[in-house]
């Protein structure tokens, strides 16, 4: 493929990024696709520092290509014990069915937003890459990462994001259509009535700015690689597609799930964590309705159903279990992600 600015940029050969998918993956899906020439990630958000820190100690030692790391940049709002109550009540039958005393769950939140603490971690390794979602960093925080000559990527669901993006210095944005599996990583509105296909999102983004844009969502082989390339996109970020690769942690159940005409039918919906994501339609959104009024904020959404998917999937059940996906699993192969690097790019 072409050399084009996002290679020259970020020091990678193909304009290929493997989406950081947590839940899923650790660094062994990173190191293979930064094996066939593409920019491996590693989601973050999830992590506790020791194993962040484990981690990145493991790509050190395997890879001296450039790594992306993704962070959350969400605010995190008080607990509400009458919100979180009345999310209990609604979903109570479940706990009763499951068994599961549900006064003795933990109010903490379970993901942290990027923090000087996690700066602190991180700082030693001198990552090349940064990615952040819903958002940046406040602007200090954001300067102290910059001075380790870290290139920022962040996610834009609007063309507002991306002007806004732009406005505060990271160096290529991260264009996310609707089709995208995963977190939304809209920050300016929650009105979803403003999210787009990426198709139609894309160029008006590459019309708009003048840094590197990356495409994202529903691509899953080297046609639709080719076609963001020439709706103006510097690179192409995919994530779904690799869900079933070798090295990647996707658990039988979700498997199960991508590998069934199930897959064809996909929901955004914020039962699972308090924000809209998409995923592969199951029970819980069946019953409890896709975007309910009484769920609540992310991240203590996650609370409630965390538990509930524990307890179902001891029992073989994936239907509390947020089967995270894109509208297009054409392109998932039991195969290396280092091959599936390679297909994606037109080499193999």
């Amino acid at each position: 493929m072409a050399q084009g600015r996002f290679q020259q940029d970020f020091a990678v050969d193909l304009p290929l990024i493997q989406a950081p998918m947590a839940g899923v993956q650790d660094a062994a899906l990173a190191l293979a696709v930064n094996q066939a020439g593409g920019l491996g990630s590693l989601p973050c958000a999830m992590l506790d520092l020791e194993t962040l820190v484990s981690e990145l100690t493991h790509l050190k030692a395997h890879t001296c290509r450039p790594v992306n790391l993704n962070f959350f940049c969400h605010q995190v709002p008080a607990y509400d014990p009458h919100q979180q109550t009345q999310w209990r009540q609604r979903l109570q039958p479940y706990f009763d069915e499951l068994g599961i005393t549900s006064n003795t769950l933990p109010t903490g939140a379970s993901r942290i937003p990027f923090d000087h603490q996690v700066a602190n971690a991180i700082e030693p390794f001198q990552p090349a890459i940064i990615s952040f979602h819903f958002g940046l960093p406040e602007p200090s925080l954001l300067q102290r990462v910059k001075t380790w000559g870290t290139k920022i990527l962040a996610s834009a669901t609007t063309v507002a994001e991306a002007l806004w993006l732009e406005s505060q210095g990271v160096d290529a944005i991260i264009a996310q259509g609707l089709e995208a599996g995963g977190h939304r990583g809209m920050f300016l509105s929650t009105d979803l009535n403003t999210q787009m296909g990426l198709f139609a999102l894309l160029p008006q983004i590459v019309a708009q700015v003048q840094v590197p844009v990356i495409a994202a969502g529903g691509i899953s082989d080297a046609q639709g690689v080719q076609a963001a390339l020439t709706l103006g996109a510097d690179a192409v970020q995919v994530g779904s597609a690799y869900l079933l690769c070798t090295e990647a942690k996707t658990s039988a159940l979700h498997k199960a799930a991508i590998q069934s005409p199930r897959a064809h039918k996909t929901a955004i919906t914020c039962i699972f964590s308090g924000k809209p994501a998409r995923g592969i339609v199951n029970r819980a959104m069946q019953e409890i309705g896709t975007m309910p009024n009484q769920v609540p904020a992310f991240p203590y959404a996650s609370i409630e159903m965390g538990a509930l998917r524990s307890q179902a999937e001891t029992l073989g059940l994936d239907d509390f279990t947020p089967l995270w996906c894109g509208q297009n699993t054409s392109g998932c192969a039991p195969i290396s992600a280092t091959e599936l690097t390679l297909r994606l790019a037109g080499l193999a």
